[in-house]
């Protein structure tokens, strides 16, 4: 599933061919997309693969493709304090996502299945933490997650803002889904081929929208087999945080405003966003045409006429333009981390310092 936009070199160019190709539409989306590199939730023998726009599964690990997540993203309208329960929540590259969006005060749960993909996802958001920069960009609601069946969710369970299933959902488990939505919230589920959006309008209120036309591996069923009783599925309590987190959260925010003055009163009306270096212009190439027949498989060749025409003065044209560019092009520097150097400067004991930044490695 996927393929709808062009692979990537890095996690930055994926992200701007599915903005141009309009699947993600928000900054709030975009922002989050480009904080979590994709390529850090793949094993490291699959990592060439991570910037193109496909599903990649290995196992149990299994990760939809690009154009899918920007579209649930987008269609679940995610804010601030929301609280969100992802079905099928596998390596967390989309929970990790949505958390970002959500904020300190938010509630983000998530229900997989196979207990070594659980593992697989607490490592992944462990090594988020640790080692991202973007990790202090945000104030971020860290997953949750348990093992079970997500059809098998207590009845007494609390309902949600915010869910999203990532399995083909049968036709008669969509009441089961539309209960775990609080009234106002929207439930993102692939529902008879198509990626649908439901909207609690009210206690028997609902509006629907399909989104597009997907392809998604069935909600595994139940078994009672062994024991011929109902294992049912107990979400993590809604935590409250403690007076002295609630304080680290005030001060990462203080300190985050004195950072943006500092940086206006520098930069005048300062810039939205940092500017972003140009890629260079790819030219025109001959193209490849691969044929898939009867499992074999045949490569050719297609030239346009003119291109064996203007080709050395292509070539000239390229060099000239390398030329004149490669002094802008030269990689920047990695972005400072001016949260982290604040806080590092202030004239606290070290153990409140490193309180402040999460005790991480970077």
């Amino acid at each position: 599933m996927g393929g709808a936009v062009s692979a990537g070199e890095d996690n930055d160019e994926l992200i701007d061919n599915l903005k141009e190709a309009q699947y993600i539409r928000t900054e709030l989306v975009e922002q989050a997309f480009r904080a979590i590199d994709r390529a850090d939730y793949y094993l490291e023998e699959f990592k060439d693969n991570a910037y193109k726009d496909l599903a990649w599964k290995h196992g149990n690990i299994h990760l939809s493709a690009p154009c899918i997540y920007s579209e649930v993203m987008e269609a679940l309208d995610l804010q601030p304090g929301l609280s969100f329960l992802n079905l099928g929540s596998g390596t967390g590259y989309l929970s990790s996502m949505v958390g970002l969006i959500l904020g300190p005060f938010g509630v983000n749960h998530g229900v997989e299945l196979h207990s070594d993909v659980i593992e697989y996802a607490k490592q992944k958001l462990d090594f988020f933490i640790k080692t991202s920069d973007s990790f202090d960009k945000f104030e971020f609601c860290e997953p949750s997650f348990v093992t079970g069946n997500c059809l098998e969710i207590s009845p007494d369970c609390t309902q949600y803002d915010r869910v999203y299933c990532g399995a083909g959902v049968q036709k008669e488990h969509e009441d089961y889904m539309k209960n775990l939505l609080k009234v106002g919230g929207i439930l993102v589920m692939p529902l008879e081929e198509k990626l649908t959006k439901i909207t609690r309008t009210g206690p028997s209120a609902w509006e629907t929208k399909k989104i597009l036309a997907v392809s998604f591996a069935p909600l595994v069923q139940p078994n009672h087999a062994d024991s011929g009783k109902s294992r049912l599925v107990h979400l993590p309590p809604v935590a409250v945080r403690s007076l002295q987190d609630l304080a680290r959260i005030a001060i990462r925010g203080t300190i985050k405003k004195i950072i943006h003055q500092e940086t206006m009163g520098k930069n005048g009306n300062g810039l939205k966003n940092p500017p972003r270096f140009k890629r260079r212009r790819v030219r025109r190439r001959r193209m490849e045409t691969i044929v898939f027949l009867d499992k074999e498989v045949f490569a050719s060749r297609i030239s346009n006429p003119s291109d064996d025409n203007n080709n050395s003065e292509d070539i000239e044209d390229e060099r000239r333009e390398e030329e004149e560019t490669k002094p802008s092009e030269l990689k920047p520097d990695p972005p400072v981390n001016f949260l982290r150097e604040k806080v590092l400067s202030l004239p606290l004991p070290d153990p409140l310092k490193y309180y402040l930044l999460y005790y991480r490695e970077k």
